[in-house]
C-alpha cells in the first residue's frame, strides 16, 4: 500500500505505531502457531484418514521442524539486505497461501510437500517479525515488547488445542488448516497496510558456502537423531551424526574467510550473545523433551486418558504465557541477568519435580514441574532473546535473530529425541526418571550460560569494546561506523 495512503500516513505517524507494529507482528505469530499442538495431538487420526501409519505421519512435523532450523538463517540475512518488510510479507504470504492446499492434500507425500513450503514461509517470517518489533523499540523497551510476543507464542497453541480438538471431533483434520488459512489471509493484509521498512544493510555477494554447509550440518543432525529415535543405532543415523560436527567444523572454516558472512563469527565475542545462545538451548531442550515425556507418565505411571492428559498438560503454557508479558517488565526494571537466571533456575526445578514425581508417583509432583517449567520459561526466555538482539547493530538483528530461532529449533528437536530415547530404552518408573535426569543436567547448563549474562550498563561497555577489536582485526570501514553509537 502507497505510502501517500491517508491511512497509512496516520498508522506511521501516530505516536502509538510500536504497539500497532507489535500487534500486527503477533497476529501473524498467533496464526502460525495455532496449529502446532492440535496437529501434533491428530497426527493418528491424520494418519488413518490419509492411509499411511502413524510413524510416518511424525514427518509432517519433523520436516517442518528441519525446515525452519535450516532457513532461518538465510531468511534472517535476506531481510537484513532486502527489507525485514519485504521478506516478512512474502514469506508470511508463502505460509498463507499453503494452508488451503495442506487441507485439501490427498496423502502422506503432498501433505509432508505442502508443509515443508509453508515452514519455508514461516522461516522467514519468524526472524523478520521479531527484527520489525526490535527496530520499532528502544533497546531498554525490547523486554517489555518480547513478553507479549512469548505471551502469544505460548497462548496460540493451547487456544488451537482447544478449539481445534472439537473442530477434528466433529469435522475433520482438514478444517483446522482452512481456519489458518482465513485467520493467516487477515494477518497479512493487516502487516501490509501498518508495518514500515526497516533499514538495509547493502547488499553483496550471498554466502553459498555458509549457507549450504550450515544447511548441510544441521540437517544431518537433528534427521540423524530422528532416524535413531526411529531406526535404532543403524549405520545412517550413526553416519548422519557423524558427519554433523565435521561439515559444522567446515561451516565455521567457511565463515572465517566469507567477505560477507551468513553469520557473521564476530557475533559470538559478544558475552551476552553466546551465554543467551547457549542458554536458549539448554532452557529448550528441557523445556520441549521434558513436553513429550510427560504425556507417556500420565498416562502408563497415573492412567490418565488421552483428554485428561491434554487438561493437564495445559497447566504449562498457561502459566507461560501468563508470567511471560509480567517478565518483560520486569525485566526492564530488574535487569536481564536476573530474570534470565531465575528463569533457568524455575525450568531446572522443574525437572526435579518431575523425577520425583516419577519416582513416588506423585501427581502433585507433575503439577509443580510444569508449572515450574512453565513459569521459568516465561520468566527467562524474554530476557534472553533480548539479550541476543541487543548485542548486535539494528541492520544486523535480523540474522541474529534468525540465530536464536535456530538454536531454539535445534535445541527442541535434539531434546525431544534424547529424552524419548532414554524414555524408551529403560523400563519401568526408572525410565522417566532417567529422562527427567538428563533434561535437569542440561537446564543446569541453562542456568550457568544464563549467569553469564550482563545488564544493560555492562552490555554496552562490553559491545563497544568487541566492535573496536573488531574494527583493529578487519580494518573495515563499514565496521568502524557501527561503532559509533
Amino acid at each position: 500500500m502507497s505510502e501517500t495512503n491517508p491511512l497509512v500516513q496516520r498508522i506511521h505517524a501516530s505516536d502509538r505505531y510500536r504497539w500497532i507494529a507489535l500487534v500486527t507482528v503477533l497476529a501473524g505469530l498467533f496464526s502460525s502457531g495455532i496449529t502446532i499442538t492440535i496437529l501434533a495431538n491428530s497426527l493418528s487420526t491424520i494418519a488413518k484418514d490419509i492411509g499411511t501409519t502413524p510413524s510416518l505421519a511424525t514427518w509432517i512435523l519433523t520436516a517442518q521442524l528441519l525446515t525452519l532450523a535450516v532457513l532461518m538463517p538465510m531468511m534472517g540475512k535476506l531481510g537484513d539486505t532486502h527489507g525485514h518488510r519485504r521478506v516478512y510479507l512474502i514469506g508470511f504470504g508463502v505460509f498463507a497461501a499453503m494452508s488451503i492446499p495442506t487441507a485439501l492434500a490427498p496423502n502422506i507425500g503432498w501433505l509432508v510437500v505442502f508443509r515443508v513450503l509453508g515452514a519455508a514461509g514461516g522461516a522467514a517470517t519468524n526472524p523478520t517479525s521479531m527484527a520489525i518489533v526490535m527496530h520499532s523499540f528502544s533497546r531498554e523497551d525490547r523486554v517489555k515488547a518480547l513478553g507479549w510476543w512469548q505471551l502469544v507464542g505460548a497462548g496460540a497453541p493451547v487456544i488451537g488445542l482447544a478449539v481445534g480438538s472439537a473442530v477434528v471431533e466433529s469435522f475433520s483434520w482438514r478444517w483446522i488448516f482452512v481456519g489458518q488459512g482465513v485467520i493467516s489471509i487477515i494477518a497479512l493484509g493487516l502487516a501490509f497496510v501498518v508495518l514500515q521498512e526497516t533499514p538495509k544493510q547493502a547488499a553483496g555477494r550471498f554466502d553459498v558456502a555458509g549457507a549450504s554447509t550450515l544447511a548441510l550440518g544441521i540437517v544431518s543432525l537433528l534427521l540423524g537423531m530422528q532416524l535413531l529415535q526411529r531406526l535404532g543405532a543403524g549405520a545412517l543415523p550413526i553416519g548422519l551424526l557423524i558427519a554433523a560436527p565435521v561439515v559444522l567444523w567446515f561451516f565455521v572454516w567457511c565463515e572465517q574467510r566469507a567477505v560477507e558472512p551468513l553469520l557473521p563469527l564476530r557475533f559470538f565475542r559478544a558475552r551476552n550473545f553466546t551465554a543467551s545462545l547457549v542458554a536458549l538451548f539448554g532452557a529448550n531442550f528441557a523445556y520441549m523433551g521434558s513436553f513429550i515425556v510427560t504425556p507417556l507418565l500420565l498416562q502408563h505411571q497415573f492412567g490418565y486418558s488421552i483428554k485428561g492428559t491434554a487438561a493437564v498438560l495445559a497447566l504449562r503454557p498457561l502459566t507461560f504465557s501468563i508470567m511471560a508479558p509480567m517478565a518483560g517488565y520486569l525485566a526492564a526494571r530488574l535487569g536481564d541477568r536476573l530474570l534470565a537466571t531465575w528463569g533457568t533456575a524455575l525450568i531446572a526445578a522443574g525437572m526435579v519435580a518431575f523425577v520425583i514425581a516419577a519416582q513416588q508417583h506423585s501427581i502433585v509432583f507433575v503439577f509443580i514441574g510444569l508449572c515450574g517449567a512453565g513459569i521459568g520459561m516465561g520468566t527467562g526466555s524474554p530476557s534472553l532473546i533480548s539479550a541476543v538482539g541487543n548485542t548486535v547493530e539494528s541492520n544486523e538483528l535480523g540474522v541474529a535473530n534468525a540465530a536464536q530461532g535456530m538454536i531454539g529449533q535445534v535445541g527442541v528437536v535434539i531434546g525431544i529425541g534424547v529424552l524419548s530415547t532414554v524414555q524408551s530404552a529403560g523400563t519401568g518408573d526408572h525410565s522417566f526418571v532417567n529422562a527427567y535426569g538428563v533434561a535437569t543436567v542440561l537446564a543446569v547448563g541453562a542456568i550457568v550460560a544464563a549467569r553469564w549474562v550482563l545488564d544493560a550498563d555492562h552490555r554496552s561497555a562490553e559491545h563497544d569494546h568487541v566492535d573496536v577489536q573488531v574494527v583493529v582485526n578487519d580494518n573495515g570501514a563499514d565496521i568502524v561506523r557501527a561503532t559509533a553509537h
